[in-house]
């Protein structure tokens, strides 16, 4: 079976972890093109992955590289209009959360989808593809904690990168919007109902920063699901001890925790600090089996024409429930959450 080639657009941190998975780790796929505005990250595709074929325009890389498919890894922002543009060129599309930045966005990405039934579209909700986070769904549809009706979900970011959390913090959307969108996203997945009414609030006692730029350093969210179902959401941007990544699902017969202590290996360091349990230092580690197996997951779809589980009307899902916790949090109260 031939390799399905790839060009991939964004080689930021995140790209270039795609890149790398696609290059070295996956048998059956190829990186041969990448497109980016940066030029250094142009120069890093040609030396680390021998890339040559290289743009700084998408639509060209569209027009002339060798692809069968597209990995959209660029800003948020820019991610709908790639997405269409990718797909009526006839490019299989991969793109990593969220969907888009806007409900508008989104919904002109599912247009696109929907004009391309022979296309695969695969959006990159990571987490679903966590081997514990697998076992943990696994466990769900086998009954073993009967019916779930609640989901507490923490996403804590270490206080070693809050710099560049601060820089950004005016042009993120909010904490909700740049946050929280894995533990939405896992909270429809896990409790198979989608949230109705959310009240959610803010805070900042570190980093004042944050509130200057009229955003917040933690969040904290509940929400009502449509079959009664309870979630919990705090995010937060200061960690002490690296980062954190915890949820509990209960049930009527029991419950499952994932994550914990986010513990970076089963090594335990005995010294005058007591009995240390290093923590993971980013998302890049704490999920780097899930990137791979998700990519691994959207070429296979690609070869054998099936369509993924991850849907892009999950992404609009998605990114209303942010848009209307966010509302809740800039306002104090209670909001309805449409669809």
């Amino acid at each position: 079976m031939n390799k399905v080639r790839v060009g991939i657009a964004g080689l930021g941190r995140l790209g270039k972890l795609h890149a790398e998975n696609i290059a070295f780790k996956i048998p059956n796929a190829e990186l041969t093109a990448a497109c980016s505005i940066a030029p250094e990250e142009l120069e890093y595709a040609t030396e680390h992955f021998g890339v040559t074929d290289v743009y700084t325009d998408f639509y060209e890389m569209l027009d002339k590289a060798d692809i069968d498919v597209v990995a959209v890894v660029t800003t948020s922002g820019e991610h709908c209009w790639q997405i269409k543009a990718a797909l009526d060129a006839g490019k299989h599309v991969f793109c990593d959360k969220p969907l888009g930045v806007t409900v508008n966005e989104c919904k002109t990405a599912e247009a696109a989808v929907e004009r391309h039934p022979e296309l695969t579209f695969f959006l990159g909700f990571m987490r679903r593809y966590d081997p514990s986070y697998a076992y943990a769904k696994k466990k769900i549809q086998e009954g073993a904690i009967g019916k779930p009706y609640m989901v507490k979900a923490a996403g804590i970011d270490p206080e070693a990168l809050v710099e560049g959390a601060v820089k950004f913090a005016a042009t993120s959307g909010g904490i909700f919007i740049d946050m929280a969108i894995h533990d939405i996203d896992l909270m429809r997945w896990l409790l198979e109902s989608d949230p109705v009414e959310v009240y959610a609030a803010g805070a900042t006692f570190k980093h004042p920063e944050f509130r200057e730029a009229g955003d917040d350093e933690t969040g904290a969210a509940m929400y009502k699901c449509e079959n009664g179902a309870l979630g919990f959401v705090h995010v937060g941007r200061t960690a002490a001890h690296g980062y954190h990544v915890e949820t509990e699902i209960i049930g009527t017969e029991g419950s499952l925790r994932i994550s914990p202590v986010p513990e970076k290996n089963l090594c335990m360091i005995y010294d005058e600090n007591g009995a240390v349990t290093e923590c993971v230092s980013g998302f890049a580690e704490r999920f780097a089996e899930a990137y791979l197996l998700e990519m691994k997951e959207f070429i296979n779809c690609v070869q054998s024409g099936t369509k993924p589980d991850v849907t892009v009307y999950d992404g609009t899902k998605s990114t209303q429930i942010g848009f209307a916790t966010t509302e809740a949090w800039k306002k104090g109260c209670t909001a309805k959450i449409q669809y």
